[in-house]
């Protein structure tokens, strides 16, 4: 194994001087981040994601974890001959598909992600929207007036069993599935629930992990930085199209009431840490209001 140089090591506690006055502000934050893209919770590589998450709590955040689990999900649809349908980005729900959400979410993909990080030293508990319950949904219908099935809208959030998670020192790991009022459970964009959690947890940020650099322009230029006005202009002209609709309509949910919003490319290592302890993030950052 190589030695490393003086000069080298000099350099890597300059990166840790970079750090903290990053640390120091986020400290007891609140930090809502969704897994998703080349991160999905399934793939092998979320570790690298994962590991940046537990250092985040080793130093003082109060990181939660959302994830849903679509390519999982589809693979198991097609196993069982379904065909996977979508509409405005949103997996149509029927009743045999809401039984692989379940079976996918809650008992493979969540358990799967707090073994992991149980693995790298932190301690995680997973749960879903239906425990507690801490999402109360309503029947969702598509922007284009088709009907979903069992796809909710998140109505009513209740934060308490989270927040009983993050007073022990331990990351929620959430999945999204909520619980309707008539007692069914709901297929919840994840995206959605990140935000809504967000929202009710007092979040100071909101981070939603893609397989894409960011929200890009007509032309195809990245957007560093993105008002809520001049998203919806590129929803509206369709620059902003199928799965990438419901992250940019969760970030300006939870830029409106106050949670900085990140919308970054997880392929990029240690993507997360860049983004948060560092002077020049990665991706696209949304703000309430042009200027």
């Amino acid at each position: 194994m190589p030695v490393e140089t003086i000069e080298e090591r000099i350099h890597r506690a300059e990166v840790l001087i970079e750090a903290l006055p990053y640390i120091r502000k986020f400290s007891g934050h609140v930090m809502v981040i969704k897994l998703g893209g080349a991160v999905d919770a399934a793939s092998g590589d979320v570790d690298s994601v994962l590991q940046d998450v537990v250092l985040l709590r080793f130093v003082g955040m109060r990181p939660v974890l959302v994830h849903g689990g679509g390519k999982e999900i589809s693979a198991w649809q097609a196993k069982m001959g379904i065909e996977a349908r979508f509409v405005d980005g949103l997996r149509i729900t029927d009743a045999s598909t809401m039984e692989i959400v379940k079976m996918v979410l809650t008992g493979k993909v969540g358990p799967d992600i707090v073994a992991r990080i149980h693995r790298l030293g932190g301690s995680a508990i997973g749960l879903s929207g239906e425990d507690g319950p801490t999402l109360l949904v309503r029947p969702r219908i598509g922007d284009t007036g088709a009907a979903l099935g069992f796809v909710g809208d998140i109505d009513q959030v209740n934060s308490e069993p989270i927040s009983a998670i993050l007073d022990q020192g331990r990351i929620p790991v959430v999945a999204s599935i909520g619980l309707g009022y008539d007692g069914q459970g709901y297929n919840v964009n994840a995206d959605s629930v990140a935000a809504e959690l967000a929202v009710a947890l007092h979040a100071t940020k909101l981070i939603l992990l893609t397989d894409v650099e960011g929200v890009r322009d007509a032309s195809g230029a990245l957007l560093s930085e993105l008002d809520r006005a001049a998203a919806q202009r590129l929803i509206d002209k369709h620059v902003v199209v199928d799965g990438m609709i419901p992250k940019v309509r969760a970030a300006m949910r939870a830029v409106e009431r106050g949670a900085a919003t990140h919308i970054i490319d997880g392929r990029v290592p240690h993507s997360l840490l860049l983004e948060l302890l560092t002077e020049r993030g990665v991706g696209t950052m949304f703000r309430a209001e042009a200027g």
